[in-house]
């Protein structure tokens, strides 16, 4: 995976955010996201505009991740999963 060439990522107990003001869209995490859950805020679904509120407020309480970790265990299970905003732990 490609390094992000900023410190855009925050991890919480269930989910990554990216904080919006911090990435620069330079898209190198949206082809490594292995659930395309990654998009650049020019190409993000009308539907998923609110994500954007979302991942700012949480990139302000949540711990900066400044290095590369290994998928969750239990990724693959998530996967298929649809609408997973009712189990963010915040």
């Amino acid at each position: 995976m490609p390094v992000c060439p900023v410190d855009a990522f925050y991890e919480g107990e269930n989910f990554l955010v990216i904080h919006p003001d911090i990435c620069i869209d330079c898209g190198l995490c949206v082809p490594e996201c292995p659930v395309e859950a990654i998009f650049q805020d020019t190409q993000l679904p009308e539907d998923q505009t609110h994500y954007l509120k979302i991942n700012a407020d949480l990139a302000e309480i949540w711990p900066n991740i400044t290095e590369l970790k290994p998928a969750p265990e239990d990724a693959d299970k998530w996967i298929d999963v649809e609408n997973k905003l009712p189990l963010l732990v915040e």
